[in-house]
């Protein structure tokens, strides 16, 4: 990625003037004669998104007015800046004044310049922010960086991102930190007690074993934090195939060790004081004949039957058995995210991730962390009833409900089985892609839910 910011004073900076309804009659009136002549000729208006290049008496780039919602709308994006990483040409800006959140102005921006550029070259427009007045950089450097390492991993196609690629981006980020890195393939994963994540992953190719990678950082001293993603590095839906709709986009669905890698540099470049663990299950789900069947019945590590109602319904099968490791070492908190269900989708859209946890504290700080970096959640209920939903007539549980009703709470309740002995539990049912660009989210990976729990760990932890 380039640099998106640089430090005060350091060069010639353009400056950005953000401009309501309400201020546009002063800021008007503080423009040249020139520059108002022509924003009166190029009818601008102070509108959310709008922008207008003001030209100096050189010719040369003077000042940028930029448009945003007023103060107190509903619909206010926090985020609106970002829409400038492609609106303007390659330089160095300033903000004039400051947009409605400058830090979150000062970040879109550095995000709304992401470009995925492994397969063909990116139009070199390179917008460079002086940081603003009491925004941390390195912060904000090192969320940018995240936040491209997860949207490069999920945007990258899956004969370039199968478990054992995923596994090399997970070493070169434990490298980068000093971290520790123990995987355990194909076969293995029976003799050490994995058989669901062997199960979901073993129709693979040869060449393309499931895995489980599990990355050690930090002093054991320190509180115990251990985040889980969701590593299917391609979905077919196994024997309960996916129509060719449903499987297109199926590169993504290893969304949630992308984004557990993200936060985790995150974590670690800040030197915060936790003995983190990431545990990524990485897989294939293909069609084989070695491929698992519908109504096959396997002995998970923590003991429970699965019957399988569904081989579609894979990730939670994988989460389950990281998850029973995770809890073997009763962590304060454990946090898994995965492209679960469509079934949020449904309920929340694409923007909006729901998130589950029994811990009110927890919920209630993780809700004000979504709004303050406007990274949304929202909290859905581990609803206890729905449990039944869940039931077999021949093993401890099946692996997906009855009825089709409720698909992302019972998933949620299924995962909810796998961890009884850690302080917390966090499941966050996320996406992982923007449907279409909007400021400072360009259309492809996204990185969903990491940001703000980034910010609750800072809290707890920093």
């Amino acid at each position: 990625m380039h640099q998106a910011f640089v430090a005060r004073g350091a060069a010639s900076a353009v400056p950005i003037t953000f401009v309501t309804a309400a201020n546009w009659a002063e800021h008007r009136a503080r423009l040249d004669g020139r520059s108002r002549a022509f924003a009166e000729a190029a009818g601008f208006e102070p509108k959310a998104g709008r922008s207008l290049l003001l030209s100096g008496d050189d010719g040369a780039l003077a000042g940028v007015l930029f448009g945003l919602e007023a103060a107190d709308d509903p619909l206010k994006d926090t985020f609106r800046p970002g829409a400038l990483a492609t609106l303007l040409p390659p330089g160095v800006y300033r903000f004039a004044n400051p947009p409605h959140d400058p830090r979150l102005g000062a970040l879109a921006i550095a995000l709304g310049s992401y470009r995925f550029t492994r397969y063909r070259k990116g139009d070199g427009r390179d917008v460079q922010l002086e940081l603003p007045d009491g925004v941390d950089g390195d912060d904000l450097s090192r969320t940018a960086e995240a936040v491209f390492l997860a949207r490069d991993l999920i945007n990258t196609p899956a004969n370039d991102m199968g478990p054992a690629e995923l596994e090399y981006a997970a070493r070169a980020l434990a490298t980068q930190h000093q971290a520790r890195v123990n995987v355990i393939a194909g076969d293995d994963l029976l003799t050490e007690n994995f058989p669901l994540i062997h199960a979901v992953g073993r129709a693979a190719a040869a060449d393309r074993p499931p895995r489980l990678i599990d990355i050690t950082w930090g002093d054991a001293a320190h509180p115990k934090v251990t985040l889980i993603g969701k590593g299917v590095c391609f979905d077919t839906g196994g024997l309960d195939i996916k129509s060719d709709a449903g499987m297109l986009n199926m590169k993504k669905d290893m969304g949630g060790a992308a984004t557990m890698l993200a936060l985790a540099h995150m974590l670690m470049s800040r030197g915060i004081k936790l003995r983190l663990r990431v545990l990524i299950p990485a897989v294939e789900n293909s069609i084989a004949g070695a491929a698992f069947r519908p109504r096959d019945i396997y002995r998970s590590r923590k003991g429970i039957t699965v019957e399988i109602g569904n081989t579609d319904a894979e990730g939670r099968l994988i989460l389950a058995d990281a998850m029973a490791l995770a809890e073997e070492e009763k962590p304060e908190l454990i946090a898994d995210m995965a492209t679960l269900t469509g079934a949020a989708r449904v309920a929340l859209g694409t923007e909006v991730v729901p998130f589950y946890t029994d811990d009110e504290a927890l919920a209630a700080k993780l809700s004000d962390c979504a709004k303050t970096e406007n990274d949304p959640l929202w909290r859905l209920p581990l609803w206890r009833p729905y449990d039944q939903m869940l039931e077999s007539k021949v093993a401890d549980t099946n692996n997906v409900s009855q009825g089709g009703f409720a698909g992302s709470i019972t998933a949620a309740l299924f995962l909810r089985r796998f961890t009884t002995e850690a302080k917390a539990w966090l499941h966050c049912d996320i996406y992982a892609w923007n449907q279409s660009t909007r400021p400072g989210r360009p259309e492809g990976a996204e990185c969903q839910a990491a940001r703000a729990l980034y910010a609750l760990l800072v809290d707890r932890y920093g």
